[in-house]
């Protein structure tokens, strides 16, 4: 039986109007620190974004996610966070913010590859 290690979770959010409080779900960061693995996965569904808030920031929005998975992916780019371990990357990231892209909250599982575990948690929660 092949082993399968813990690994954590969050999705990340579009929310275009703070104080509506409506959101899309936009990606998902996931992290096994048996495997010293972090990965950010997107998917913007522009069309029901834009449904919230027709005035929403494109651009910018997709700037925000792609930064997400540039700091996961590590390299100058994505300035300091990208240089420190996964798991402080993936605490950091995480971390409650008031901006147009959040994470949830950080969720728990099991898995024998967390690379395509988080295919999977995009596909399920988000695509």
């Amino acid at each position: 039986m092949t082993a399968r290690d813990v690994f954590e979770y969050a999705l990340l959010r579009v929310v275009p109007r703070i104080e509506r409080g409506e959101r899309i779900n936009a990606g998902v960061i996931v992290y096994c620190r048996a495997r010293s693995f972090v990965a950010a996965r997107t998917a913007l569904d522009e069309a029901r974004l834009l449904a919230l808030d027709p005035a929403v920031d494109l651009a910018g929005v997709r700037a925000a996610l792609r930064a997400v998975e540039d700091v996961c992916l590590g390299g100058d780019p994505a300035g300091q966070a990208a240089r420190d371990d996964a798991g402080r990357r993936f605490r950091w990231l995480v971390a409650p913010r008031s901006t147009v892209v959040q994470p949830g909250p950080v969720h728990t599982g099991l898995t024998v590859d967390p690379g395509a575990e988080t295919e999977r948690l995009l596909d399920l929660l988000v695509r």
